[in-house]
């Protein structure tokens, strides 16, 4: 520290060093209150969940985003251009469902018997 800076805190009176002190004790608590705020367990664990809340709202929301495209892609292989049905297509589609379905009942009902 300089001369001034030396001359300047032996230049101050006991009220002003007392006052600096209580001054620097209030920093201080208010410091520590926030610290024990910070570290409590609930504080914590609301932040981690507040975490987990956007992780799951941000992956729900692009899986959102992914089946409404897909969605819509496969809606227009169904559709033509005005948005009406196309028969050439839907009928085929779903005698192939059918018979999925008509498969997986076989099954079922081979391995019950």
């Amino acid at each position: 520290m300089g001369k001034a800076g030396a001359e300047q805190k032996a230049g101050r009176s006991t009220a002003q060093i007392e006052a600096d002190i209580a001054r620097t004790r209030t920093q201080l608590a208010a410091t520590l209150d926030e610290l024990a705020v910070r570290v409590h367990p609930s504080t914590i664990a609301a932040q981690t969940k507040a975490k987990v809340v956007g992780s799951v709202e941000e992956k729900a929301g692009r899986a959102y985003v992914a089946t409404s495209g897909a969605v819509e892609q496969l809606k227009a292989q169904f559709t033509d251009e005005k948005g009406q049905p196309r028969p050439d297509r839907i009928v085929p589609a779903a005698l192939v469902g059918v018979g999925v379905l008509l498969l997986v009942g076989a099954v079922r009902r081979r391995r019950r018997g």
